[in-house]
């Protein structure tokens, strides 16, 4: 599985960005897709995933309300729209790809596959 993330970039706070991930390779092998941030400083940290089959999401609690998750299975698309950025958002995010089980989607070793990353920067 290959995974290219896009859609990064520098924003204003209180505005938007939308991350795009394209994935390639076995489905099998990607049950769960989501998104992880990691911040200067801090460590990585679970931002949102979503089932490739059924479509079911889940979100870090700092972010429901503002981001939304999505993917586009005919087009092996991943999306995480974000609205109302704040600095706190600013990071790195990378798009992961993994078979693990549901109950562990919010740790960093259950997913398999890691994109490159791509920057968020949002000023305040």
């Amino acid at each position: 599985v290959q995974l290219q993330a896009s859609g990064g970039g520098l924003v204003q706070a209180g505005g938007s960005l939308r991350l795009s991930c394209a994935a390639s390779g076995r489905t099998v092998s990607r049950s769960s897709m989501g998104w992880f941030r990691q911040a200067p400083g801090k460590e990585r940290e679970f931002v949102a995933v979503i089932r490739w089959d059924n479509g079911a999401i889940d979100y870090v609690d700092s972010v429901k309300g503002r981001f939304t998750i999505s993917r586009d299975k005919a087009k092996n698309m991943m999306y995480l729209q974000m609205n109302s950025l704040n600095a706190e958002d600013t990071a790195v995010y990378y798009c992961v790809a993994g078979r693990g089980i549901w109950g562990t989607r919010k740790i960093v070793g259950s997913y398999d596959y890691w994109g490159q990353g791509t920057l968020v920067t949002v000023s305040s």
